[in-house]
């Protein structure tokens, strides 16, 4: 009986193989032209943010209760609401803390500032009930002109570290308009904007001193607006905390079926993209959804990485598909956060969640699998013809060059088949154009290239006007090339991103960039 069931799914599968395949124009990937659509570079973007809390002082009734206040000093400020709008004001020394929320290492911290006097600091307090460590990350303020920043430590009610993080600047900028943290895990950069873009003042790396990434702080910890204030009155409009698409994005990749069939869910097509911190490891792995007829992109949520070693990590450059035979979400990321601890190895990880990690926040379950060392920008996908896995990555051979990578199983046992080819590469992808599957590769050359598969023989480059890129600016971009079904006004769509750094910081910095649609014809 199950002999006979077989043999009519067999053919059924194979009839259906040899339509598709027939029914699909014989096109190579470079005969098609992609013309730029749209640009757009999200900073800070409220419209593209996921709310965790807040303290608008619009819709408080029971302060006491809400947002509890709390005195360090013997002198207490009082803390009032006036015409929608936080006031804090002592007449002597005060040192005030009023809670507002729950603590993500991983958030954008905000402080909408209308008027401050007087002299003192302000920012923001993590710590819990308890009180046996506390984190201040403050801005030191003479009226309205910034005079410092400070990262303060106190653990068992003793201060452990109190560093000032400012940038040397000849002039520093007015304390209006909102402050904004990044907190990125290990460390945190600080900035302020007022009429013009978000002025990064000063960065700090704390992991040394105390590790966030630690599941029992974002467990325990919660969020104090902190105040030392001397004869003075501060008012505030807001006090947030977000998930945030930050001031730049990156390493986009296309969510995908275990086949590499791209998801195309509720007419969008989603991706996973690096938001930009500062340098490694400060950058957070996000998901963001798009209908790929318009340019509509959308900030679904962010995903962290568990490898039972009590930290959530904030791992990037991730292929996530779903695997349907198995009923769960799989997938591969790039160990960064191993940039945190010298002690650490960056490789590859496999990952996986039962949970759907498109939305909200998201943990996904982490393990080294063998692949160690200077590798990078995975995509994975099960070729059911060989029946093997095969992973397109970026390995650095004398600079960074695509490798295929195969085994029988998605997470151990990889031996290479094919590579490195002669190109530098980035952002490897695997895409069905027609009936035949091609690799992609970003590059330094001032050119997207295009391969076989999964042989990675060269087959052309990507036809763009108006490339990513200029004379002067790096070219190493993600191409992300997708065929669309039938319905569309054009076949093919790519998002892609630049590389052009966020001004003002300081250090090693990767903030880039803006995001491009092209569509295909």
């Amino acid at each position: 009986m199950i002999r006979q069931l077989i043999l009519p799914i067999f053919l059924l599968s194979l009839l259906t193989l040899t339509e598709h395949t027939l029914a699909q124009p014989s096109i190579k990937p470079d005969q098609i032209q992609f013309v730029r659509q749209s640009v757009r570079r999200f900073i800070f973007d409220e419209n593209q943010q996921i709310p965790l809390a807040a303290l608008n002082p619009g819709e408080i009734i029971g302060i006491e209760t809400m947002y509890p206040v709390s005195s360090y000093s013997e002198n207490e400020a009082s803390v009032t609401i006036s015409n929608h709008q936080l006031v804090i004001q002592s007449e002597q020394n005060a040192e005030t803390s009023v809670w507002f929320g729950g603590f993500n290492p991983f958030a954008v911290y905000t402080i909408d500032i209308a008027a401050i006097a007087g002299t003192g600091e302000i920012g923001f307090e993590f710590s819990g009930k308890e009180k046996t460590a506390q984190c201040f990350i403050t801005l030191h303020h003479e009226g309205e002109q910034i005079t410092d920043l400070q990262f303060r430590l106190v653990k068992e009610g003793k201060e452990t570290i109190n560093s000032s993080f400012a940038y040397s600047q000849t002039e520093k900028p007015g304390l209006k308009g909102r402050v904004i943290l990044q907190m990125l895990g290990s460390g945190f950069t600080l900035f302020i904007q007022d009429d013009e873009l978000p002025q990064p003042l000063g960065h700090f790396d704390y992991s040394q001193h105390i590790d966030l990434r630690e599941k029992r702080y974002l467990n325990t910890f919660q969020s104090n607006l902190y105040l030392r204030q001397k004869q003075g009155r501060v008012v505030i409009n807001k006090v947030s905390s977000t998930l945030s698409s930050g001031m730049g994005l990156a390493d986009i990749r296309a969510i995908t079926y275990e086949n590499g069939e791209t998801l195309l869910e509720e007419g969008r097509l989603w991706y996973t993209m690096s938001i930009r911190g500062r340098a490694l490891p400060h950058h957070v792995q996000g998901v963001f959804s798009l209908d790929p007829s318009v340019f509509d992109l959308r900030f679904e949520g962010v995903i962290l990485f568990d490898r039972k070693d009590g930290l959530l990590r904030n791992e990037i450059a991730s292929h996530i598909f779903y695997d349907r035979k198995a009923n769960i979400w799989r997938g591969l990321t790039t160990g960064f956060s191993a940039f945190a601890n010298p002690k650490e190895e960056k490789q590859l990880l496999a990952v996986e969640s039962k949970k759907d990690p498109r939305f909200g926040f998201s943990v996904m379950k982490a393990s080294p699998f063998g692949i160690v060392g200077d590798i990078e920008d995975p995509h994975i996908l099960f070729d059911s013809i060989a029946n093997k896995w095969r992973i397109l990555t970026c390995q650095n051979h004398d600079g960074y060059k695509a490798v295929m990578l195969e085994s029988d199983t998605w997470n151990k046992g990889y031996q290479r088949i094919a590579g490195p080819v002669s190109h530098n590469s980035t952002g490897t992808s695997i895409q069905r154009i027609g009936s035949k599957r091609y690799c992609f590769s970003g590059s330094s050359e001032r050119g997207i290239f295009i391969y076989s598969y999964p042989d990675l023989k060269e087959a052309g480059t990507l036809k763009m006007d108006l490339p990513p890129w200029d004379q002067e600016s790096g070219t190493r971009v993600w191409p992300n090339v997708v065929e669309l079904p039938e319905g569309y006004p054009f076949r093919y769509v790519a998002l892609m991103m630049d590389r052009y750094n966020y001004p003002g910081l300081q250090g090693p910095n990767w903030t880039y960039g803006a995001l491009y649609l092209y569509h295909g014809f």
